[in-house]
């Protein structure tokens, strides 16, 4: 995998804050409520995801504990979520900013919404993460199983109608652009969705089964 350093990601997106908060007064108030006035990435993460997954039956704050509580027990949560951005920031020629995938990209959201969920699988607290992977899809337009098994270094770029089943397999450094459904082969049950190997790129609108490493899949394109 690429090299990242988390800490290093965090101090990157503090410095773009504070410069875009100088150099744009109306958003100041963004910047520190987003950013500036949290001590950690993970207090930064916990709050933009609260307030994009919030329903009026679960408030920001009733999501916000979910969240904090998934992200102290396994740390990696966070640390998958740095290296999607440091990952985004290197393979998007339109993304600059570190701090863009965090304030912005429905995609980033939706990938570490997933996290949470595929953590509270493993929980055994099935009814919650359906509950969050509908809510993910309501706000962000990608539809993620709670059980699927995502890498590192993720992207989703621009992410509307991503699917991504419940047996599918992403690998690490794998970038996926909008409309992609990683469905079923239509198995009643047991495994029956694909696997994505490592440092796959997949265009818009592509449908796939089963994807060798470091392949590249183009646009509109069916995969069996």
């Amino acid at each position: 995998m690429t090299e990242c350093k988390p800490a290093q990601v965090w101090d990157c997106i503090v410095k773009e804050a504070r410069k875009q908060a100088d150099e744009e007064p109306m958003l100041a108030s963004f910047y520190h409520a987003t950013i500036i006035n949290h001590d950690s990435f993970a207090a930064s993460l916990s709050y933009i995801l609260a307030n994009k997954l919030r329903t009026a039956s679960m408030s920001a704050m009733g999501v916000r504990d979910v969240i904090e509580e998934a992200l102290a027990a396994d740390p990696e949560i966070t640390k998958s979520a740095a290296y999607d951005i440091y990952a985004t920031v290197n393979r998007d020629p339109a993304v600059s900013m570190y701090s863009a995938p965090l304030l912005y990209l429905k995609g980033f959201h939706a990938l570490q919404g997933y996290r949470i969920a595929n953590w509270l699988w493993k929980q055994g607290r099935m009814a919650l993460a359906t509950y969050l992977q509908n809510q993910i899809s309501v706000a962000c337009q990608v539809d993620i199983h709670p059980a699927a098994k995502i890498g590192n270094g993720i992207m989703l770029d621009h992410a509307t109608g991503i699917v991504i089943g419940e047996t599918a397999v992403v690998e690490n450094d794998v970038s996926i652009l909008q409309d992609v459904t990683l469905g079923g082969t239509g198995k009643e049950s047991g495994d029956r969705h694909p696997k994505i190997r490592e440092g796959v790129m997949i265009g818009a609108g592509a449908r796939s089964l089963a994807i060798s490493r470091w392949a590249r899949v183009l646009r509109s394109a069916l995969v069996l």
